[in-house]
């Protein structure tokens, strides 16, 4: 995989990838940015969002779960000090639908967690990541009412099984 920013002034820069889709980067005003594009931390966590994401719909999908609404929310915390890093991870997992069987978001989220998404796989190695889900039954019209709101807590260490 390849990947490359070409600058376009002051810290703006456009990103791109061999798949040939592009998007802006940029900063804050207060460190000398004009606020046009995602911030390279913002993608970090974009990034794993959208690869666990992916997994635990495929999964739900291939698991015939009647999904009307789906979203991966991740929180990142990181250090105050230069340079910042990541030190903490929460991922939220919100599905509405129609009888979603906790069961299988469980389970699709367990295998994004220690079989295929090659990002959280990564990150699980520097900074605790938790997992949280929410399940709602989708009620067309009238919203959706809240059934079930847990956490994921893997049994071995989602990197290094045993």
């Amino acid at each position: 995989m390849d990947a490359k920013v070409t600058w376009q002034g002051r810290l703006s820069f456009t990103g791109s990838a061999e798949t040939g889709f592009t998007l802006p980067l940029g900063t804050t005003p207060e460190v000398g940015g004009d606020n046009d594009g995602f911030q390279p931390m913002e993608l970090l966590a974009i990034g794993l969002a959208g690869c666990t994401a992916m997994d635990v719909a495929s999964i739900l999908q291939k698991k015939r779960q009647d999904m009307t609404a789906f979203n991966v929310q991740v929180h990142i915390r990181r250090e105050t000090e230069h340079p910042k890093v990541i030190n903490q991870a929460t991922i939220e997992y919100t599905v509405s639908g129609h009888n979603i069987e906790e069961a299988a978001l469980i389970r699709s989220i367990e295998l994004s967690a220690t079989r295929y998404c090659p990002a959280q796989a990564m990150f699980s190695k520097i900074f605790p990541i938790q997992m949280e889900y929410a399940i709602y039954e989708d009620l067309g019209d009238a919203g959706r009412k809240l059934v079930k709101r847990g956490s994921y807590i893997p049994t071995v260490d989602p990197v290094t099984p045993g």
